[in-house]
């Protein structure tokens, strides 16, 4: 096992590492149509550990195609990653790519140890589920070995780098609509954690659906975390008020989940007294009671669509360069009804 130290790494500490000899490190590097792609493997995984990548022989490694694509997740445990996961996956293989996963947990060494295999030539191009560039940065001597990036699912504020997500205004926007078109006056929007730009999104699309409706419907906000935790306290925090509203639009469905059980505990009929409406549509939202009604994120489709994106640009072909914007569709279930006069707490 290397220790750290201050020396930089050499062929020595990669060929150690790889259990393979000097020579075949060199010849991997040198030659890899020469070397069985298992013993590649294991080469340019030790020079990604090691980081031998500002050798001149690593640089001529690099400019050879690895057929694989890194995916940095901040959680495979999200809800959403799955959908979008397959999409990617159907796409790579169709293409003659594999797929690495990186689950960072948001973790900032866990990033940079990502970014190494990206410039040790062990992934090609990059796909971003976090909402933001690796938190490490690329290494100031590798600026010119950054890879093809597209973000999916969240956009990421960058030149160069595509995204590709739904359309989170225009379905937040018609959520809004749905809950106005059964007469709902008092509709919150319970928040996304503070910055996050969906919730920022969601929140436009649901002030453009007030902003076209009477000057009876106002814009009231909660703010709150984007966990089901985050939607129970939400209602703790209405119940102290004088009236609640008849409807609640949640930033995401975990949101929403928390939202009714919040509702329920406290006596209210759900959606007989009080509607809700999530996004996201996540496999357990059609199994609480009431089924909730939602939006449904097209998860596959921007797999695909991300996935197909990264590799035309690594084939070198030409690609969008605005952000693709997929539609989100409204699902209609039990979480929702006409509205009831609003009525003080009890």
């Amino acid at each position: 096992m290397l220790t750290r130290n201050k020396k930089p790494a050499t062929i020595e500490d990669v060929a150690r590492l790889a259990g393979v000899s000097i020579a075949t490190v060199s010849r991997a590097i040198s030659k890899p149509d020469k070397v069985a792609e298992s013993t590649r493997k294991k080469v340019t995984a030790a020079i990604a550990r090691t980081g031998y990548t500002a050798n001149a022989m690593a640089q001529n490694l690099r400019r050879q195609r690895s057929q694989m694509v890194l995916v940095l997740a901040e959680s495979i445990s999200n809800p959403n990653f799955p959908g979008i996961l397959t999409g990617i996956e159907k796409v790579a293989n169709e293409r003659g790519y594999g797929v690495l996963i990186g689950n960072t947990e948001g973790d900032v060494g866990i990033e940079e140890k990502y970014l190494r295999f990206l410039s040790a030539g062990t992934a090609d191009g990059l796909i971003l589920l976090t909402g933001h560039l690796p938190v490490a940065g690329w290494p100031e001597n590798q600026k010119t070995f950054i890879p093809p990036t597209v973000a999916a699912a969240t956009p990421i504020d960058h030149d160069g780098i595509i995204s590709v997500s739904v359309d989170d205004q225009s379905a937040a926007r018609v959520a809004t609509e749905f809950l106005m078109s059964l007469e709902h006056e008092k509709i919150v929007y319970v928040s996304g954690p503070k910055g996050n730009i969906l919730s920022e999104r969601r929140l436009k699309g649901y002030c453009d659906a007030l902003s076209q409706a009477s000057d009876q419907i106002s814009i009231w906000k909660v703010d709150s975390d984007g966990t089901s935790l985050g939607g129970r306290a939400a209602v703790e925090r209405l119940c102290i008020r004088d009236t609640m509203p008849t409807a609640f639009f949640c930033f995401n469905d975990d949101t929403a989940i928390g939202v009714i059980g919040a509702l329920q505990q406290r006596g209210y009929d759900v959606p007989n007294e009080i509607s809700v409406v999530g996004f996201d549509d996540i496999p357990f939202a059609n199994n609480i009671t009431p089924a909730l009604t939602t939006i449904r994120q097209p998860r596959r489709q921007i797999g695909e669509r991300a996935m197909k994106i990264l590799l035309d640009r690594l084939a070198g072909q030409e690609t969008a360069s605005e952000p693709v914007e997929l539609h989100g569709d409204l699902i209609v279930r039990e979480s929702c009804s006409t509205a009831k006069k609003p009525f003080p707490i009890g």
